[in-house]
């Protein structure tokens, strides 16, 4: 049986991917910061299920989870980066710098510090990594600033490790979905649901069962397959053209 570890596992994306890869027959090791949640994703699913309650960015704390995973649970076959968020839509020059530490020490920091203590135990069990990008580390809008550019930086990250675990059989992909309704505009906005609602009505954007469903596919590929980058959009969202700043007379 093959163990995988998702983290950000109490809500959206995590949560169907685990829910997804336990259904499939995988050992699976959720974690977050909302112990609650995990304790009670691990109740339904079972014991296939092992909740590790920590903030993915402290790195002492990641460790020491790592270090008090149960026997069963500790050859991992695959790591899903799923944890990361946004926080903030105005730009630059009106941006709260916490907002930005916290997003680089999130979706940049805590993922290659996780990744960087697992490479060893995925390059023995000739493992995979899949890392949680956006199109928005691709396409630039207003608002998007750090956010956008630690996607990007999880897109590089991603092939920069396919080519230095060149040789090993490890795979590592990146998916870079587009819109997805889950709690991420209320956790970037400070929980204005008027806002989520209005991002997503009427949109039929993704659901994170369609992302858990990619994440399961890439895993379940055969050995000799990997996809280096995935890029998804719900049909209903494409690409903006370029803002033109005019001059008056």
């Amino acid at each position: 049986m093959k163990t995988a570890i998702v983290t950000g596992a109490t809500s959206g994306i995590g949560e169907a991917t685990v829910r997804a890869l336990a259904g499939a027959g995988w050992q699976v090791i959720a974690t977050g910061r909302r112990a609650d949640r995990l304790a009670a994703l691990a109740g339904e699913l079972g014991q296939g299920v092992h909740a590790a309650a920590f903030d993915v960015r402290d790195v002492g704390a990641t460790r020491a989870a790592l270090d008090a995973l149960p026997d069963r649970f500790r050859r991992i076959d695959l790591l899903v980066n799923n944890a990361g968020l946004a926080l903030g839509t105005g730009p630059a020059q009106s941006a709260d710098l916490d907002q930005w530490r916290t997003m680089i020490d999130t979706n940049v920091t805590a993922l290659v510090a996780i990744t960087h203590a697992l490479l060893p135990g995925l390059i023995e069990r000739r493992g995979a990594i899949v890392n949680m990008a956006s199109v928005a580390g691709t396409y630039p809008y207003p608002g998007g600033n750090v956010y956008g550019a630690t996607k990007a930086f999880v897109q590089q990250f991603t092939l920069n490790l396919r080519s230095d675990l060149h040789g090993t059989g490890v795979r590592v992909s990146a998916i870079d979905p587009g819109m997805v309704e889950t709690e991420f505009t209320l956790v970037r906005t400070g929980g204005d649901a008027a806002a989520s609602d209005k991002l997503y009505g009427g949109a039929q954007p993704m659901t994170a069962q369609d992302i858990a469903d990619t994440v399961l596919w890439i895993a379940t590929l055969p050995p000799h397959l990997n996809v280096n980058r995935l890029e998804i959009m719900p049909v209903s969202q494409s690409f903006a053209g370029f803002q033109v700043a005019r001059s008056e007379g």
